[in-house]
């Protein structure tokens, strides 16, 4: 067996002749993303007194098929920053290489002093995601970005693939906007009563949000991550399961399909 590297994947030269490079048919075209594939579903968050709250499931889609169950789309970027990503998975990825990048150059340029906070972030995507939709070649996700803004208080506002930005005490993307966005609104309708949330009625909101999600989007999974951004930095966890599920009744049920009493 042939185990030299040019001859993987191909025929060897020395017994079929070089391979001809133009039957590549290299000469078409350019062209860009037309839908996102691999997706991921809502992603959820809400403002409290000392910070924000966000949380988004574990699940990664193809098509209609839960394909990847442990796939992260919550990350922190400097000291107090929280990015969660919604739509396609490989341009997250993309997005979190640029911005992991981007936060090392930031890092070699002012190491005592970071300037990646959320509003920062938020100000730069929102242009990242407006420069890639005007070459007719967008970043197929939805963006929350959470964290503290340049006065130190708490920071939550969103960016789509076609660079829009919007805030609220409460935000989701997704069926989330749809499903969860009711739930939010009624403890944070305003940046006051956002202000009055302690940090354990904000999780307690998120988690009820979530366990909506995982019976009413068929995109979600009970498994998912869950994030606290304070002054104090960012703080996720990832392997978070829904409790006292609903769906565990449906194992006992006889009569119907394949199954056999």
């Amino acid at each position: 067996m042939d185990h030299r590297p040019q001859a993987w994947g191909r025929p060897r030269d020395d017994v079929y002749g070089a391979y001809d490079a133009s039957l590549m048919q290299n000469n078409g075209p350019k062209q860009n993303t037309q839908q996102p594939i691999v997706t991921g579903t809502s992603v959820i968050a809400i403002k409290y007194r000392d910070g924000v709250v966000m949380a988004a499931d574990n699940l990664a889609s193809y098509g209609s098929l839960a394909r990847f169950t442990d796939v992260k789309r919550l990350r922190a970027y400097g000291d107090s920053a929280l990015i969660g990503f919604s739509g396609d998975i490989s341009d997250m990825q993309y997005l979190n290489r640029h911005l992991t990048d981007l936060q090392i150059t930031e890092a070699y340029d002012s190491p005592d002093k970071t300037r990646l906070s959320a509003a920062n972030l938020h100000r730069y995507l929102s242009q990242l995601l407006y420069s890639r939709r005007s070459k007719f070649d967008p970043l197929w996700n939805h963006l929350l970005v959470a964290g503290l803004d340049d006065e130190g208080k708490p920071f939550l506002a969103a960016a789509d693939l076609l660079g829009t930005t919007y805030a609220s005490p409460s935000l989701a993307t997704g069926f989330g906007s749809m499903l969860a966005q009711p739930i939010l609104r009624r403890y944070a309708p305003d940046e006051e009563a956002a202000s009055k949330l302690s940090r354990d009625d904000a999780i307690e909101i998120i988690r009820e949000c979530m366990k909506v999600l995982f019976y009413r989007d068929a995109r979600s999974l009970d498994s998912y991550s869950i994030a606290v951004v304070t002054k104090d930095g960012v703080r996720i966890r990832d392997h978070e399961q829904l409790e006292d599920q609903s769906w565990a009744f449906a194992d006992r049920i006889k009569g119907y399909g394949t199954q056999t009493v």
